[in-house]
């Protein structure tokens, strides 16, 4: 059984904007963040818009790797309590405990829920070389991102399809879990299963769908 030392939830107004913080870490133990699942603490910025599920991806991705003895910290920014609006979530994870608070400018990975959100100077301006993006859309075809490792996911066409509509949380998640390898498929939809509020079976099924066709550039 996972122990828990802090489960730490805040409100508070910052800019205007609603701002939540979800704190988890080990009481005992460390997980570890392999070579191949880049530095000591990985910082993942997902961005969407109200309605597509991207505050409780980063939850789900956070007690992912929680449960596989990682130290997750995760929190969100929006712009409005209402559909289609800006929405920003943050995941920091460490194979340590964390201690930082600030906000993640240059994050390590980039998932986009909306492809009306892709602007390609602004991830060459913010995102650390090196790191992994992941777009919802079709195809991604241009060279300015070469030193990226990039994926690609129809994530609303799988969600339509198992009648999750504009819903793309998991699907995306099952992507980003394939581009990256930071938690197991099996670890993901046992949180998944854990965590959704309903459409259990569709949700892992399309987990599983997208981990199957993302396209990895």
């Amino acid at each position: 059984m996972v122990e828990e030392s802090r489960l730490d939830i805040q409100c508070c107004a910052f800019e205007g904007r609603a701002m939540r913080v979800r704190d988890s870490v080990r009481e005992a133990g460390s997980g570890t963040l392999s070579s191949k699942r880049g530095p000591k603490m990985i910082e993942i910025r997902l961005q969407g818009r109200g309605g597509q599920g991207v505050v409780v991806a980063s939850e789900i991705l956070a007690r992912a790797c929680f449960e596989e003895g990682m130290y997750p910290q995760c929190y969100s920014l929006f712009g409005g309590e209402r559909r289609g609006a800006p929405v920003a979530a943050f995941v920091r994870i460490s194979d340590s405990k964390i201690y930082l608070k600030c906000d993640i400018d240059h994050p390590n990975h980039l998932v986009l829920f909306d492809k009306t959100l892709f602007d390609e100077k602004e991830i060459l301006e913010r995102v650390v070389p090196g790191g992994f993006l992941l777009f919802n859309m079709d195809e991604y075809q241009s060279d300015a991102l070469e030193n990226y490792t990039v994926g690609t996911i129809d994530a609303l066409e799988i969600s339509k399809k198992n009648a999750l509509g504009a819903m793309v949380n998991t699907a995306i998640l099952g992507a980003y879990i394939r581009l990256t390898q930071i938690v197991s498929l099996d670890r993901l939809l046992k949180v998944i299963t854990e965590t959704v509020p309903g459409a259990i079976d569709q949700n892992v099924v399309a987990a599983r769908e997208a981990y199957e066709r993302v396209s990895i550039i």
